[in-house]
């Protein structure tokens, strides 16, 4: 009889069940397989028959199973399992604006999916399998932007960073600042935007994340509230305004903003009945200049993203100074 495999469980590998742990180190291992070997008794854990596939498993643990199990995929440092082009290979590096052993921060820009969806072939999840190393694969997503808004964007490479930073997006341990530019601006210059939203999906289009307003109690609505304050102005027709989500629903930003009156420039689905801004982009002006999450090895990770060009333009155009938000936390509480 041959040997059996022990497979440590790593800092880096977190808490996690059994299950999820044996298919990352076995990418064709299918979870009826290790059901059936949980069943036979061929899978231990610190010496004793794991019982479920749920187990949960803690760093320092070690797993012992047959050489049966799988023949793993043999990797070496660097593999690439998405083959890009150079030109995207080269403008995805160049995204990247920290990277460490366990964090990877992009400047996201305008105009590229974060995940796939129907008809979505290129989507920067998919493409961040260049930056996979070890078995943990490619780096996994800890928060989302929508297509048309740039800026920060943060990627757990292994999975006990991920579960730390998405722990810390869900229990709003992070301060998140966008910059925006609107139509006419806000008054007061500075305050709190809050309320029911909901997915204004229909029967025909189940899924469209369009919001719309909500009344409390109505089945599926989210409260929403933003914190924004306005940084400078363009006489009575554009604002620069900067944005803190203090809860993360979808569209949050641009449906509030809308909400009061003062739309995001370029913004085809929340809309207002101001005059646009003339001369500027059709793009979306909306950025994630900086972020401030504590770092899964401790301290806290302090990010900030330049401007897309179009959004450069826009501030040259309406004479706005950047060096007048050069602390884009200052406007509000700081909760990481």
């Amino acid at each position: 009889m041959s040997s059996p495999i022990t497979l440590p469980v790593r800092e880096t590998d977190g808490e996690v069940r059994l299950d999820r742990f044996l298919r990352r180190k076995f990418t064709t291992l299918t979870q009826g397989r290790i059901e059936q070997m949980i069943r036979k008794g061929q899978i231990r854990i610190d010496g004793v028959r794991a019982k479920k596939a749920g187990d949960r498993l803690s760093p320092g643990a070690e797993v012992t199973a047959p050489q049966e199990i799988v023949i793993p995929e043999k990797k070496d440092d660097g593999v690439i399992r998405v083959r890009l082009s150079p030109e995207d290979e080269r403008w995805l590096r160049d995204m990247v604006i920290h990277e460490d052993e366990d964090v990877i921060v992009l400047n996201k820009p305008p105009g590229i999916a974060v995940q796939g969806g129907t008809g979505m072939t290129k989507h920067l999840d998919k493409m961040m399998e260049i930056f996979a190393v070890d078995e943990h694969g490619k780096p996994k997503l800890c928060h989302r932007l929508d297509k048309d808004t740039s800026g920060v964007l943060i990627f757990g490479r292994n999975p006990a960073a991920t579960a730390k930073l998405s722990k810390a997006f869900a229990g709003r341990k992070t301060t998140k600042v966008y910059w925006a530019i609107c139509l006419g601006t806000p008054h007061p210059l500075s305050g709190e935007v809050r309320g029911w939203m909901i997915k204004a999906g229909s029967a025909k289009n189940p899924d469209n994340e369009l919001m719309r307003r909500a009344a409390h109690g109505e089945p599926n609505a989210v409260f929403a509230i933003t914190d924004y304050h306005v940084i400078s102005n363009a006489g009575t027709k554009a604002s620069w305004v900067a944005l803190k989500p203090v809860t993360g629903r979808t569209h949050q930003l641009r449906f509030h903003m809308a909400e009061m009156g003062y739309a995001i420039a370029g913004d085809p689905k929340y809309v207002c009945d101001r005059e646009p801004i003339g001369g500027l982009s059709e793009q979306l002006h909306l950025h994630a200049r900086a972020i401030r999450i504590p770092h899964p090895k401790g301290g806290i990770l302090s990010v900030t993203a330049d401007l897309p060009p179009h959004m450069v333009k826009a501030f040259d155009a309406l004479g706005f100074q950047q060096f007048e938000g050069r602390d884009p936390f200052e406007h509000f509480r700081v909760d990481a």
